[in-house]
Protein backbone atom coordinates (compact mmCIF):
# COMPACT_ATOMS: atom_id res chain seq x y z
CA UNK A 1 0.00 0.00 0.00
CA UNK A 2 2.71 2.42 0.72
CA UNK A 3 4.47 1.58 -2.51
CA UNK A 4 1.60 2.69 -4.16
CA UNK A 5 1.05 5.83 -2.55
CA UNK A 6 4.94 6.39 -3.11
CA UNK A 7 3.98 5.86 -7.06
CA UNK A 8 0.92 8.08 -7.00
CA UNK A 9 2.83 10.67 -5.51
CA UNK A 10 5.94 10.34 -7.73
CA UNK A 11 3.57 10.96 -10.67
CA UNK A 12 1.33 14.36 -9.28
CA UNK A 13 5.18 15.48 -8.81
CA UNK A 14 6.37 14.80 -12.61
CA UNK A 15 3.04 16.06 -13.62
CA UNK A 16 3.11 18.95 -11.97
CA UNK A 17 6.65 19.46 -13.19
CA UNK A 18 5.82 19.19 -16.60
CA UNK A 19 3.17 21.48 -16.31
CA UNK A 20 5.27 23.98 -14.69
CA UNK A 21 7.66 23.95 -17.69
CA UNK A 22 4.20 24.04 -19.89
CA UNK A 23 3.48 27.28 -18.47
CA UNK A 24 6.89 29.09 -18.39
CA UNK A 25 7.98 28.54 -21.83
CA UNK A 26 5.98 29.17 -25.05
CA UNK A 27 8.31 27.22 -26.75
CA UNK A 28 10.25 23.79 -27.23
CA UNK A 29 13.72 23.62 -26.16
CA UNK A 30 13.89 19.70 -27.04
CA UNK A 31 15.49 20.68 -30.54
CA UNK A 32 18.70 23.30 -30.23
CA UNK A 33 18.58 23.97 -33.96
CA UNK A 34 14.95 25.64 -34.42
CA UNK A 35 12.88 27.88 -31.80
CA UNK A 36 8.89 27.11 -31.46
CA UNK A 37 6.56 29.98 -30.74
CA UNK A 38 3.01 30.82 -31.06
CA UNK A 39 1.80 34.20 -33.15
CA UNK A 40 -1.05 35.78 -35.01
CA UNK A 41 -2.03 36.49 -38.55
CA UNK A 42 -1.98 40.22 -39.14
CA UNK A 43 -3.26 41.35 -42.39
CA UNK A 44 -3.03 45.16 -43.21
CA UNK A 45 -5.98 47.21 -43.41
CA UNK A 46 -6.67 50.14 -45.12
CA UNK A 47 -9.83 52.86 -44.68
CA UNK A 48 -10.61 53.50 -48.19
CA UNK A 49 -12.37 57.04 -49.36
CA UNK A 50 -12.73 59.97 -51.63
CA UNK A 51 -9.84 63.28 -51.93
CA UNK A 52 -13.55 65.07 -52.45
CA UNK A 53 -16.85 65.29 -51.52
CA UNK A 54 -20.22 64.72 -53.39
CA UNK A 55 -22.89 62.05 -54.03
CA UNK A 56 -21.92 58.30 -54.05
CA UNK A 57 -22.97 57.24 -57.91
CA UNK A 58 -21.71 53.60 -58.12
CA UNK A 59 -19.87 50.96 -55.73
CA UNK A 60 -18.85 48.32 -58.02
CA UNK A 61 -17.88 45.45 -55.67
CA UNK A 62 -19.64 43.59 -52.56
CA UNK A 63 -17.94 42.37 -49.45
CA UNK A 64 -15.89 39.58 -49.79
CA UNK A 65 -14.75 40.46 -53.70
CA UNK A 66 -11.46 40.10 -54.75
CA UNK A 67 -9.80 43.55 -55.73
CA UNK A 68 -6.65 44.31 -57.87
CA UNK A 69 -4.18 47.27 -57.88
CA UNK A 70 -5.99 50.20 -59.97
CA UNK A 71 -9.88 48.25 -59.84
CA UNK A 72 -11.99 51.46 -59.79
CA UNK A 73 -14.92 50.13 -57.39
CA UNK A 74 -16.72 53.06 -56.72
CA UNK A 75 -17.40 56.77 -57.78
CA UNK A 76 -19.20 60.19 -57.10
CA UNK A 77 -21.29 61.85 -59.45
CA UNK A 78 -18.25 63.50 -61.72
CA UNK A 79 -21.02 66.07 -63.74
CA UNK A 80 -20.15 68.94 -61.42
CA UNK A 81 -16.71 68.21 -61.44
CA UNK A 82 -16.69 68.37 -65.18
CA UNK A 83 -18.38 72.10 -65.26
CA UNK A 84 -15.34 73.27 -62.75
CA UNK A 85 -13.14 72.15 -65.79
CA UNK A 86 -14.93 74.02 -67.85
CA UNK A 87 -14.93 76.94 -66.00
CA UNK A 88 -11.19 77.07 -65.58
CA UNK A 89 -10.22 75.96 -68.74
CA UNK A 90 -12.38 79.31 -70.23
CA UNK A 91 -10.12 81.75 -67.92
CA UNK A 92 -6.97 79.81 -68.39
CA UNK A 93 -7.66 80.83 -72.64
CA UNK A 94 -8.33 83.63 -71.35
CA UNK A 95 -5.38 84.68 -69.22
CA UNK A 96 -3.44 83.11 -72.59
CA UNK A 97 -4.87 85.60 -74.77
CA UNK A 98 -4.12 88.76 -72.28
CA UNK A 99 -0.47 87.39 -72.20
CA UNK A 100 0.04 86.90 -75.67
CA UNK A 101 -1.31 90.62 -76.08
CA UNK A 102 0.89 91.88 -73.54
CA UNK A 103 3.85 89.95 -74.84
CA UNK A 104 3.51 91.20 -78.64
CA UNK A 105 2.78 94.38 -78.03
CA UNK A 106 0.50 97.29 -79.88
CA UNK A 107 -0.24 96.47 -83.76
CA UNK A 108 0.23 98.63 -86.24
CA UNK A 109 -3.14 99.72 -87.03
CA UNK A 110 -3.33 100.51 -83.31
CA UNK A 111 -0.27 102.81 -83.30
CA UNK A 112 -1.33 104.23 -86.69
CA UNK A 113 -5.01 105.25 -85.12
CA UNK A 114 -3.38 106.97 -82.32
CA UNK A 115 -0.93 109.32 -84.83
CA UNK A 116 -4.32 110.18 -86.37
CA UNK A 117 -5.90 111.04 -83.29
CA UNK A 118 -3.00 113.51 -82.50
CA UNK A 119 -3.54 115.30 -85.54
CA UNK A 120 -7.00 115.36 -85.35
CA UNK A 121 -6.10 117.06 -82.02
CA UNK A 122 -4.02 119.60 -83.60
CA UNK A 123 -6.42 120.79 -85.92
CA UNK A 124 -9.00 121.18 -83.14
CA UNK A 125 -6.38 123.13 -80.92
CA UNK A 126 -5.58 125.37 -83.78
CA UNK A 127 -9.32 126.23 -84.12
CA UNK A 128 -9.68 126.98 -80.45
CA UNK A 129 -6.92 129.05 -80.49
CA UNK A 130 -8.01 131.41 -82.95
CA UNK A 131 -11.45 131.63 -81.55
CA UNK A 132 -10.07 132.20 -78.35
CA UNK A 133 -7.60 135.14 -79.98
CA UNK A 134 -10.64 136.52 -81.81
CA UNK A 135 -12.69 136.82 -78.70
CA UNK A 136 -9.71 137.91 -76.56
CA UNK A 137 -9.86 141.08 -78.88
CA UNK A 138 -13.39 141.67 -79.10
CA UNK A 139 -13.95 141.05 -75.38
CA UNK A 140 -11.51 144.73 -75.02
CA UNK A 141 -13.88 146.72 -76.92
CA UNK A 142 -17.08 145.29 -75.63
CA UNK A 143 -18.21 143.30 -78.84
CA UNK A 144 -18.32 139.85 -77.49
CA UNK A 145 -19.03 139.10 -74.17
CA UNK A 146 -17.55 137.98 -70.77
CA UNK A 147 -19.12 134.56 -71.29
CA UNK A 148 -18.35 133.92 -74.58
CA UNK A 149 -14.79 134.99 -73.83
CA UNK A 150 -14.46 132.45 -71.06
CA UNK A 151 -15.88 129.68 -73.50
CA UNK A 152 -13.19 130.18 -75.77
CA UNK A 153 -10.96 129.80 -73.26
CA UNK A 154 -12.22 126.79 -72.02
CA UNK A 155 -12.51 125.44 -74.90
CA UNK A 156 -8.63 125.83 -76.39
CA UNK A 157 -7.59 124.53 -72.64
CA UNK A 158 -9.46 121.78 -73.41
CA UNK A 159 -8.25 120.82 -76.57
CA UNK A 160 -4.67 121.46 -75.27
CA UNK A 161 -5.25 118.30 -72.85
CA UNK A 162 -6.69 116.17 -75.43
CA UNK A 163 -4.03 116.75 -77.50
CA UNK A 164 -1.28 115.82 -74.85
CA UNK A 165 -3.33 113.19 -74.12
CA UNK A 166 -3.36 111.77 -77.54
CA UNK A 167 0.41 112.19 -77.80
CA UNK A 168 1.54 110.37 -74.64
CA UNK A 169 -0.39 107.45 -75.66
CA UNK A 170 1.64 107.56 -79.32
CA UNK A 171 4.70 107.06 -77.17
CA UNK A 172 2.89 104.61 -74.53
CA UNK A 173 2.52 102.78 -77.87
CA UNK A 174 5.76 102.96 -79.16
CA UNK A 175 7.34 102.02 -76.27
CA UNK A 176 5.33 98.93 -76.93
CA UNK A 177 4.58 97.10 -73.47
CA UNK A 178 6.20 97.44 -70.31
CA UNK A 179 7.64 94.63 -68.54
CA UNK A 180 6.27 94.57 -65.47
CA UNK A 181 2.80 94.11 -67.27
CA UNK A 182 4.24 91.20 -69.33
CA UNK A 183 5.59 89.46 -66.17
CA UNK A 184 1.59 90.51 -64.57
CA UNK A 185 0.25 88.37 -67.43
CA UNK A 186 2.39 85.42 -66.94
CA UNK A 187 1.56 85.12 -63.49
CA UNK A 188 -2.10 85.33 -64.16
CA UNK A 189 -1.25 82.84 -66.83
CA UNK A 190 0.28 80.46 -64.56
CA UNK A 191 -2.72 80.81 -61.84
CA UNK A 192 -5.20 79.91 -64.27
CA UNK A 193 -2.90 76.83 -65.51
CA UNK A 194 -2.49 75.65 -61.59
CA UNK A 195 -6.74 76.57 -60.90
CA UNK A 196 -7.35 73.89 -64.28
CA UNK A 197 -4.89 71.17 -63.21
CA UNK A 198 -6.56 71.16 -59.48
CA UNK A 199 -9.85 71.21 -61.28
CA UNK A 200 -8.74 68.49 -63.36
CA UNK A 201 -7.69 66.18 -60.40
CA UNK A 202 -10.60 66.99 -58.56
CA UNK A 203 -12.71 65.03 -61.43
CA UNK A 204 -10.36 62.48 -61.12
CA UNK A 205 -10.55 61.89 -57.55
CA UNK A 206 -14.55 61.14 -58.51
CA UNK A 207 -12.94 57.45 -58.93
CA UNK A 208 -12.03 55.07 -56.10
CA UNK A 209 -9.43 52.56 -57.42
CA UNK A 210 -7.78 49.77 -55.29
CA UNK A 211 -4.22 51.06 -54.05
CA UNK A 212 -2.99 46.92 -54.00
CA UNK A 213 -4.65 43.71 -54.45
CA UNK A 214 -7.00 42.66 -51.69
CA UNK A 215 -9.92 41.68 -50.65
CA UNK A 216 -13.62 44.25 -49.80
CA UNK A 217 -13.79 43.69 -46.30
CA UNK A 218 -16.82 46.52 -45.27
CA UNK A 219 -18.97 49.03 -47.64
CA UNK A 220 -19.93 51.61 -44.89
CA UNK A 221 -21.62 54.16 -47.49
CA UNK A 222 -24.11 52.73 -50.47
CA UNK A 223 -25.10 54.81 -53.49
CA UNK A 224 -27.18 58.16 -53.21
CA UNK A 225 -25.21 58.85 -50.06
CA UNK A 226 -23.48 61.83 -49.85
CA UNK A 227 -19.68 61.07 -48.86
CA UNK A 228 -17.68 64.26 -47.80
CA UNK A 229 -13.66 64.25 -48.21
CA UNK A 230 -11.80 62.00 -46.12
CA UNK A 231 -15.23 59.84 -45.32
CA UNK A 232 -14.31 56.11 -44.86
CA UNK A 233 -16.91 54.85 -47.80
CA UNK A 234 -15.22 51.03 -47.76
CA UNK A 235 -12.19 49.12 -45.79
CA UNK A 236 -9.62 46.74 -47.72
CA UNK A 237 -7.55 44.22 -46.32
CA UNK A 238 -4.65 44.16 -48.67
CA UNK A 239 -3.13 40.55 -49.42
CA UNK A 240 0.44 42.25 -50.56
CA UNK A 241 2.42 41.63 -47.15
CA UNK A 242 1.06 39.55 -44.36
CA UNK A 243 2.93 39.38 -41.01
CA UNK A 244 2.71 37.38 -38.11
CA UNK A 245 3.58 38.76 -34.50
CA UNK A 246 5.37 36.53 -31.73
CA UNK A 247 6.72 37.51 -28.26
CA UNK A 248 10.66 36.66 -28.31
CA UNK A 249 11.30 35.67 -24.38
CA UNK A 250 14.85 37.86 -23.63
CA UNK A 251 16.74 34.43 -23.12
CA UNK A 252 16.27 33.65 -27.03
CA UNK A 253 16.77 37.49 -28.02
CA UNK A 254 20.27 37.23 -29.58
CA UNK A 255 19.39 34.70 -32.02
CA UNK A 256 16.61 36.16 -33.47
CA UNK A 257 17.90 38.40 -35.78
CA UNK A 258 16.11 40.26 -38.82
CA UNK A 259 16.68 37.86 -41.78
CA UNK A 260 16.06 34.53 -39.99
CA UNK A 261 14.18 32.53 -42.11
CA UNK A 262 11.25 30.22 -40.01
CA UNK A 263 8.62 27.95 -40.83
CA UNK A 264 4.93 28.46 -40.31
CA UNK A 265 2.49 26.38 -39.73
CA UNK A 266 -1.76 26.43 -39.49
CA UNK A 267 -4.25 24.29 -37.29
CA UNK A 268 -6.33 23.82 -40.70
CA UNK A 269 -3.66 22.40 -42.67
CA UNK A 270 -0.47 20.85 -43.21
CA UNK A 271 1.27 23.06 -45.41
CA UNK A 272 4.19 25.21 -44.69
CA UNK A 273 4.22 28.39 -44.97
CA UNK A 274 8.14 30.23 -45.45
CA UNK A 275 9.10 33.49 -44.02
CA UNK A 276 12.04 35.57 -42.52
CA UNK A 277 12.14 38.05 -39.51
CA UNK A 278 11.39 41.31 -40.24
CA UNK A 279 11.59 43.05 -37.41
CA UNK A 280 12.22 43.09 -33.51
CA UNK A 281 11.40 45.53 -31.63
CA UNK A 282 13.68 47.82 -29.26
CA UNK A 283 12.32 47.74 -26.36
CA UNK A 284 10.83 45.05 -23.80
CA UNK A 285 7.28 44.84 -23.06
CA UNK A 286 5.54 42.60 -20.70
CA UNK A 287 3.74 39.79 -22.11
CA UNK A 288 0.23 40.40 -23.33
CA UNK A 289 -2.80 39.22 -21.94
CA UNK A 290 -3.21 36.83 -25.13
CA UNK A 291 -0.11 34.84 -23.92
CA UNK A 292 0.18 34.93 -20.24
CA UNK A 293 -0.25 32.47 -17.84
CA UNK A 294 0.32 33.01 -13.90
CA UNK A 295 3.59 32.61 -14.41
CA UNK A 296 4.61 34.48 -17.01
CA UNK A 297 2.87 37.91 -16.08
CA UNK A 298 6.27 39.84 -14.94
CA UNK A 299 8.52 38.54 -18.26
CA UNK A 300 9.44 41.07 -21.11
CA UNK A 301 9.27 39.92 -23.86
CA UNK A 302 10.13 41.57 -27.51
CA UNK A 303 7.16 42.11 -30.07
CA UNK A 304 8.66 40.47 -33.32
CA UNK A 305 7.18 40.88 -36.71
CA UNK A 306 7.08 37.58 -39.04
CA UNK A 307 6.89 38.34 -42.76
CA UNK A 308 5.62 35.43 -44.62
CA UNK A 309 7.17 34.98 -47.92
CA UNK A 310 4.58 32.90 -49.74
CA UNK A 311 1.21 34.00 -48.03
CA UNK A 312 -2.40 32.56 -49.99
CA UNK A 313 -5.95 32.36 -49.09
CA UNK A 314 -5.26 30.16 -46.33
CA UNK A 315 -4.21 33.01 -44.28
CA UNK A 316 -6.67 35.32 -42.15
CA UNK A 317 -6.78 37.99 -39.49
CA UNK A 318 -6.32 37.26 -36.15
CA UNK A 319 -5.47 33.64 -36.78
CA UNK A 320 -3.09 31.37 -34.74
CA UNK A 321 -0.51 29.92 -36.00
CA UNK A 322 3.02 27.96 -34.79
CA UNK A 323 6.16 29.66 -35.86
CA UNK A 324 9.54 27.67 -35.83
CA UNK A 325 12.44 29.67 -36.84
CA UNK A 326 15.14 28.12 -37.92
CA UNK A 327 18.11 28.76 -36.20
CA UNK A 328 20.80 26.65 -38.16
CA UNK A 329 19.85 28.32 -41.32
CA UNK A 330 20.03 31.72 -39.82
CA UNK A 331 23.99 30.85 -39.44
CA UNK A 332 24.12 30.37 -43.00
CA UNK A 333 22.88 33.70 -43.90
CA UNK A 334 25.61 36.41 -43.86
CA UNK A 335 23.02 39.08 -44.60
CA UNK A 336 19.92 40.56 -43.96
CA UNK A 337 17.25 39.79 -47.47
CA UNK A 338 17.14 42.48 -50.03
CA UNK A 339 14.01 44.35 -49.13
CA UNK A 340 13.84 43.94 -45.40
CA UNK A 341 14.79 47.37 -44.27
CA UNK A 342 10.99 48.53 -45.55
CA UNK A 343 9.09 45.76 -43.69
Amino acid sequence: MKKVAVLVAAAVVVAAALYFFHQNRQKSSVDASCLNYHGVVELRRVNMSFRVGGRISDILAEEGDFLTQGQVFARIDREPFDVEVAVAQAARDQASASYEKAKNGPRKQELAEARAQVEEYKAALMLAEAEFARNQELVGKNAVSRSGYDASLSQRDAAKARLLRAESNVELLEEGTRTEEIEAARAALAQAEAALEKAKIAASDTELSAPNDGILLTRVAEIGAMASAGQTVATLSLRDVIWVYIFVEEPDLGKVAPGTPVEIRTDSSDFVYRGHVGYVSPEAEFTPKTVETPSLRTNLVYRTRVVVDNPDQGLRQGQPVDVKILLDAAQTTDSVPDGEVSQ
